[in-house]
Order: C-alpha cells, then structure tokens, then sequence
C-alpha cells in the first residue's frame, strides 16, 4: 500500500499505541495532535524503528480553522489514504451543572463535530484500489447514560450510533466502518488515578493499550462492526441490556457519587483516549 493511514490524537497513549501497531505492519501514517514537538518525536522514532514513512502536522481540532488548514496541507502534499483512526476526544468528570458551558461545548466540537469531520473529508482522498477502513474510539460509556459524565457518555453514543448508520451506507463500496468501545484505559495520570478511584472494577475492567490497538485493527480486517476489549466488559454489556435504563443509570451514578475523585471540581476538559 503507498497510501497512509490517518491517526488523530496521535501522540496520546491509545494514538501511540494505534501508531505503533500500524507501523509495525508496515502501513504508512499521517499523525495529527496538539504538539508538533511531540509528534516530531513520535514520527521520527517511528521511521527509525519500521521504517515506515510517516508524515504528521499539528492542528487544534476544536478549530474549524484548524481543520481546514490541515486538509489544505493533505491536498498540498498530494497524500491518499487507506485508513482513518479517530482517537482524539475529550473528556471530563463532574456534575453538569458545575461544569462551565464552553468547557462542555469543546467536548461536543472534538468527539462530534471533528470526529465527523474528519471522516467526510478523509472519505474524499481514499487511495484508489483500496478498501478504505475507518475505526472511530467510541467507549463502553456509549452504552449507558452516565451521570457524572452525562455530556461524553453522551457525545460517545452518538459516535456509536453514527458509526453503524455510516457502516451500512457504505457497505456497497468497498469501505467499513470499526467502533472501539474499550472501558478504562491507562493513558495518562489523570486516566491512572479515575481508575484507581473505581477500586476492583476499574481494575478488572482496564486492558492495556497496545493489545487493544492490536485487537482493534484485527477486529477491523475482519470487517467487525463494534469491539469491546476484555471479556469482563462484553459481560457486563451483555448483562445490563436486561435491566431497565433508569436503573443501570442510578447504580452508575451511585458508584460514580462515591469514587470519583472529580466529584465538585470546576476546572477544564483534559485530551484524552476515550475511557469508560
């Protein structure tokens, strides 16, 4: 293949992961987060390591401005692709009404608006020949209504529920659609501490990154439609579908109440891989 798979919040522990894992089988990258010096060292230890080529530009997906000057870049550079990863997304813990309202519209504009976004534009440069595989993060948080989190668990159903009607739009051309719904994840120290708070579960429920991107870009050559890491969080899905919605939702946001270590802080979203 010469043409190159785009990952969006690259440098992060799942976006890295996802890198790593494409790279070690000899796909070409285009790598876009916030930090161009973060994704310089992440290209260049990638080439060294696979010699793959790979090619990356910094850009703030809140910004349409941003968006529009990075797929001005793509169209510059001539590039074509076989493959989109959407990582990038936001993510907070906190009651809603104590969260400030631009903190919760830049999780809408990153996890939704850029997330399709990306998607449509990167549907335009298709490498020619080759089936196109989309895998977008969701979160086993799509499944449920989560108080505490009610803006992204929110944000993530949608990108689920996008990702099947999108799936079956393009079944007839040669394109498909993966959704990866993995619970915790331990990708940066705020992600490391939520999951300490969550005791024993977020313990059993945590699965590290780079068998998830690997399992993940298996599920989506297999032409899978949705991936749920580990086999206690295909459990738990299975288990709660046979339980009304507003009673998963009180146990949810009683556990929520009493381990998060969020509960009553106002300050702003953090960048992250989608988790539980």
């Amino acid at each position: 293949m010469q043409g190159y798979v785009l990952i969006t919040g690259a440098t992060g522990g799942l976006g890295r992961a996802f890198a790593i894992e494409c790279a070690s089988r000899g796909w070409n990258l285009f790598l876009t987060d916030l930090s161009e010096q973060a994704l310089l060292a992440l290209s260049t230890g990638i080439q060294r390591m696979y010699g793959v080529t790979t090619r990356y530009c910094p850009c703030d997906l809140t910004d349409a401005e941003a968006r529009k000057s990075l797929w001005q870049r793509i169209t510059q550079l001539g590039l074509s692709f076989h493959g989109l990863i959407n990582v990038a997304g936001l993510d907070h813990e906190g009651r809603f009404f104590e969260r400030r309202i631009d903190d919760l519209q830049t999780i809408l504009r990153v996890n939704i608006e850029a997330t399709v976004e990306m998607t449509w534009r990167a549907l335009q440069f298709r490498e020619p020949g080759e089936t196109f595989r989309i895998i977008t993060v969701s979160s086993l948080a799509a499944f449920y209504p989560m108080p505490v989190k009610a803006v992204y668990a929110a944000s993530k159903r949608f990108l689920l529920d996008w990702s099947l009607a999108l799936r079956h739009e393009l079944r007839d051309s040669d394109a498909s659609v993966t959704v990866l719904c993995p619970a915790g994840m331990r990708t940066n120290k705020a992600c490391i501490q939520a999951i300490a708070a969550q005791g024993f579960m977020g313990q059993i429920t945590t699965l590290d990154v780079g068998v998830i991107a690997a399992r993940t870009l298996d599920s989506a050559l297999a032409g899978r439609a949705v991936y749920i890491p580990g086999i206690v969080n295909q459990i738990m899905r299975v288990l709660s579908s046979f339980f009304p919605t507003a009673l998963v939702t009180e146990v949810i946001g009683n556990r929520w109440d009493k381990n998060t270590p969020y509960h009553g802080h106002t300050g702003g979203v953090r960048w992250t891989a989608a988790k539980s």
